[in-house]
């Protein structure tokens, strides 16, 4: 199970840095390819409906039944991870207007980018250094079969799914020196 998030977390780094390139192609002054954005929003839109929101609502409950000295860190987790969504669609939205070759205020557009991947790296941050270290030393096996229900089993599909559905993606992906997270 720990394998599984830590690949998912390694997953959704890669993705960030993918937009973070893109922001400082912006950055520079330059037109960043926003056909590659757009998949990478859809993808992290797709993975927090398909799996991570059920799985951080059941993990709080999970927690206050293990561990209740940290179900606060678990709600607040948690309801950092729900304001990430709002944030993310309306990039969606302002790519989508950019796509459509409606004017939008680039410098707006980079400033809500680099504030929505800085909200999603310190939640990554959080996860790595908080949520992690609960589950691999705080729960027990009955425990951890929750988690392993709720995670898909078809993660391995995805993969491939994106591999055919975002070939510029996944081939950025594959290309991605990540840097560590901070």
């Amino acid at each position: 199970m720990i394998k599984q998030l830590s690949l998912d977390h390694a997953n959704m780094a890669r993705m960030l840095h993918v937009l973070d390139l893109k922001y400082r192609v912006l950055q520079q002054g330059e037109r960043p390819n926003f056909h590659l954005m757009r998949e990478v929003v859809d993808y992290i839109l797709s993975y927090m409906e398909d799996f991570a929101v059920s799985l951080e609502q059941g993990f709080v409950e999970q927690l206050k039944e293990y561990v209740p000295e940290h179900s606060d860190v678990a709600e607040q987790m948690l309801a950092d991870y729900q304001k990430l969504r709002p944030r993310l669609e309306a990039l969606s939205d302002d790519i989508d207007m950019v796509l459509m070759d409606n004017i939008l205020p680039m410098d707006r557009f980079a400033d809500d980018l680099k504030q929505y991947l800085e909200a999603h790296r310190e939640y990554l941050r959080q996860e790595r250094e908080e949520l992690f270290p609960l589950l691999e030393n705080r729960f027990d096996a009955k425990g951890t079969e929750f988690f392993k229900q709720t995670m898909p089993s078809n993660a391995d599909k995805k993969i491939e799914h994106l591999k055919e559905a975002y070939p510029e993606l996944y081939e950025e992906l594959e290309e991605a020196d990540v840097p560590p997270l901070e």
